[in-house]
C-alpha cells in the first residue's frame, strides 16, 4: 500500500490531469455539470455492478472514474469561481466533524445506533425542517424507500422487533388480496413492497442487492435454458411451457 504522501501524489497528478484535459482535450472543454451528469449515474452504477460482484480490479477501476466526475464537477465550478476542489474537500471535513461530536467533542454514544440518532438530530439542529429531506426524490423507489425508513429510524420511528416487522408484511399482504378497485389495489400493492422493504432492512439484508443477485441469477439460469434449447435443435420459443420448466429445473442443477 502506498503511504499518505504517495497518494497525496497521485491526488495532485489528478489535479494536473484534469487541468490539462479542460485545457487541451476538445471533447473535455465542451463538458458542463448538465453533459457529465448522466455519465456520473451511469459510472456510480457500474462502479454498484463491481462491488455486487466483489470484482476487486474493476471496483479499483470504477472508483477511478467517479473519481474523475468529481474532480471535474469541481474543476468546471473553479472556472466560474464558484468553487473548487479545496471547497469541496473542507465542507465534507467540517460537515464530518461536525456530525461526529463523539469523536470530535465530549459527547459520549452507546452504540450505532445513537451515533445515527445524533447525526439526524443534528441535521435538524443546521436548519433541515424534516430528516427526509435529505432523501433525493430521483432516486429509484426501492432505495428511496430504503433511505426514507432509515432516516426515521434514526428519530427513533422504527419496529420494536423483527416479528412486529414481518406481522405489518402479512397485513398489508391481506389488504392488498381483499382489494378489487384496481386504482387501490396498486396503492395496496406500494405498501406491501414498502412494508417488505422494511423488514428487510429491519433483518440486516440490503433489499437492492438482494433483488439484483435474483436478477443476475435468473439471467444467468434462463440463458442455460436458451442454450440446453439450442443443443436440442430448437428455439426457446418454439417449447411449451412444461419443456422450458423441464429446462428451468435442469438448468438450477448445474
Amino acid at each position: 500500500m502506498y503511504s499518505r504522501e504517495e497518494q497525496l501524489i497521485a491526488f495532485n497528478r489528478l489535479l494536473d490531469v484534469m487541468d490539462d484535459l479542460r485545457e487541451k482535450c476538445p471533447w473535455d472543454k465542451k463538458q458542463t455539470m448538465d453533459s457529465l451528469r448522466y455519465l456520473t449515474i451511469e459510472e456510480m452504477y457500474e462502479l454498484s455492478d463491481a462491488i455486487l460482484e466483489k470484482d476487486m480490479p474493476e471496483i479499483k477501476k470504477e472508483l477511478g472514474d467517479v473519481f474523475l466526475h468529481l474532480v471535474f464537477y469541481s474543476k468546471i465550478a473553479s472556472e466560474t469561481h464558484d468553487f473548487d476542489i479545496a471547497d469541496v474537500l473542507n465542507s465534507i471535513c467540517e460537515k464530518l466533524i461536525y456530525r461526529h461530536p463523539h469523536i470530535y467533542g465530549d459527547v459520549k454514544v452507546a452504540d450505532e445506533a445513537e451515533v445515527k440518532r445524533n447525526w439526524e438530530k443534528l441535521k435538524l439542529k443546521e436548519g433541515k425542517k424534516s430528516v427526509l429531506e435529505g432523501v433525493p426524490s430521483s432516486l429509484p423507489a426501492m432505495v428511496k424507500a430504503y433511505r426514507i425508513q432509515e432516516k426515521v429510524k434514526g428519530v427513533g420511528f422504527e419496529f420494536a422487533n423483527s416479528e412486529d416487522t414481518w406481522a405489518k408484511v402479512k397485513e398489508e399482504i391481506m389488504e392488498f388480496e381483499q382489494e378489487s378497485d384496481p386504482e387501490k389495489r396498486e396503492q395496496e400493492l406500494g405498501d406491501v413492497f414498502f412494508s417488505l422493504i422494511n423488514y428487510a432492512r429491519f433483518t440486516g439484508i440490503n433489499p437492492e442487492d438482494a433483488l439484483e443477485r435474483t436478477n443476475k441469477k435468473f439471467i444467468s439460469r434462463f440463458q442455460q435454458i436458451e442454450e440446453l434449447a439450442l443443443q436440442q435443435g430448437k428455439n426457446i420459443s418454439e417449447l411449451s411451457l412444461e419443456e422450458q420448466d423441464e429446462l428451468w429445473e435442469k438448468a438450477k442443477g448445474m
